[in-house]
């Protein structure tokens, strides 16, 4: 039991007048230790941690044997981004054997990879225009391939650049040979 002791022992400190001894007032401090014992505990089973905030990725569903088989998209339409080492992404427009634009090496971030998305959808968007076709099922296909020199935060980065720029469609596939051998020659891999 705690006590809160107050006065100076009720000894004698020299003659004079004999004093009657006083007792020593005391506070029992064992409820209020208890009463906070149970208000941690009350507020520790009442509290919600933070919950991880996670990245809504849409994946497609599972082909069925009678599902049609989807049209090719044009390469004027597509972009392709190989993920590299050293923060560092080589991208083309087209297939890798004939590429229309590109292959160019490039960086994460507003001046890297965000400004080529943006005037390539705007360019395929433009064209679309021209061409009297619906921009949301005709627009720019972004495919996105890592490669095993490129780290977790590169895939979350172009991950963000996708929802930066708003791009609707985009694929993450295998690195084909092709595209290891376009790393290695931009000295990235």
């Amino acid at each position: 039991m705690a006590e809160l002791n107050t006065g100076d022992g009720g000894g004698k400190k020299g003659g004079g007048k004999v004093r009657s001894k006083k007792s020593n007032p005391g506070v029992d401090l064992t409820a209020m230790v208890d009463l906070a014992f149970l208000l941690i505990t009350f507020f520790i089973l009442t509290t919600t941690l933070s919950k991880p905030q996670s990245m809504n990725l849409a994946l497609p569903d599972e082909p069925k044997i009678d599902d049609p088989v989807p049209p090719e998209t044009p390469a004027w339409r597509t972009l392709t981004i190989v993920l590299g080492a050293g923060d560092k992404v080589v991208w083309y427009s087209g297939r890798t054997e004939e590429p229309l634009d590109g292959p160019v090496v490039a960086g994460y971030g507003k001046k890297g990879i965000r400004d080529l998305i943006i005037n390539k959808k705007k360019g395929v968007d433009d064209r679309n225009k021209s061409m009297g076709k619906d921009l949301e099922k005709e627009g720019i296909t972004v495919i996105l391939k890592p490669s095993e020199k490129s780290n977790y935060k590169n895939f979350v980065d172009i991950l963000d650049e996708m929802a930066i720029t708003g791009v609707k469609k985009y694929a993450t596939v295998d690195i084909t040979p092709a595209d290891i051998k376009l790393l290695e020659t931009n000295s990235i891999y």
